[in-house]
């Protein structure tokens, strides 16, 4: 049954996230939580997260902006280095605070609050008229990569600021998407790289049959996403980009995941 659940999971978040350029990850992660301990479901996340960006990467990886994918990548992928070793050199970091809802337990980490209120502020520019037309200048990517490289490592979420950059920076939609894709290509190998002692020691064998049916599946999602790019303009591009950040914010700040 988790095979069924957690494989129709990922093709219909891989519709969607393959025009936000991210989330795949983010709701995926519970998913797999429900049936495996965190650290198993973190890992198997992150494998089928990996090969669907290889396979959106073959897709569209053409139509990436160089330069972008130079000022914004490079930071990222150094800074997802430094975010990875940070994550498994914590080991002590306390719940901000914590409550009771629904007859569950909830907590809320110092890193996806902080998260949760910088994304936030981003959609709510993306969804007020006077910014339309802002744009990003070129001095900024770096930051933008840095951010989302370094959050990215240390929490798996990469893919939000990463959208909020560049959704800003002057691309076209095309630009947008294959730009995002190589990124986050990128970081997941470096992330992934350095996760990989703990990854070793948390049954990943054991369910490669799960691995590869989710995998399948994401990869036919990211598929139907990619025909379905033409009918979608940028500009309902940025407005479901700014709603998915409101929403992830909301679920990071609140903890619920």
């Amino acid at each position: 049954m988790e095979i069924v659940i957690i494989s129709l999971a990922a093709f219909f978040v891989a519709i969607l996230t393959f025009f936000s350029g991210f989330g795949l990850g983010t709701i995926l992660t519970p998913v797999f939580m429900i049936f495996f301990p965190v650290e198993l479901a973190i890992a198997l996340t992150g494998v089928v997260h990996f090969f669907n960006n290889i396979y959106k990467l073959f897709l569209v990886g053409r139509n990436a902006n160089k330069e972008v994918l130079l000022r914004f990548g490079v930071p990222a992928v150094i800074a997802a280095i430094l975010g990875s070793w940070l994550l498994l050199n914590i080991t002590d970091l306390q719940p901000l605070f914590a409550y009771d809802a629904f007859g569950k337990h909830f907590e809320v980490y110092p890193v996806k609050f902080i998260i949760s209120i910088l994304l936030i502020i981003f959609a709510s520019i993306d969804l007020i008229p006077y910014f339309n037309t802002l744009q990003f200048g070129k001095d900024k990517l770096p930051l933008g990569g840095a951010l989302s490289g370094f959050f990215g490592g240390l929490s798996g979420n990469q893919g939000a600021f990463r959208s909020a950059f560049l959704i800003k920076a002057g691309l076209s939609k095309e630009a947008f998407i294959a730009t995002a894709v190589v990124v986050s290509t990128f970081v997941d190998f470096t992330r992934l790289s350095i996760y990989a002692t703990r990854f070793t020691k948390s049954g990943l064998t054991d369910n490669l049959t799960l691995v590869i049916c989710a995998t399948l599946a994401g990869i036919a999602g990211a598929y139907l996403g990619n025909k379905l790019l033409k009918k979608v303009t940028l500009r309902h591009l940025q407005v479901t980009i700014a709603i998915m950040l409101i929403i992830l914010s909301l679920a990071l700040g609140a903890g619920l995941i």
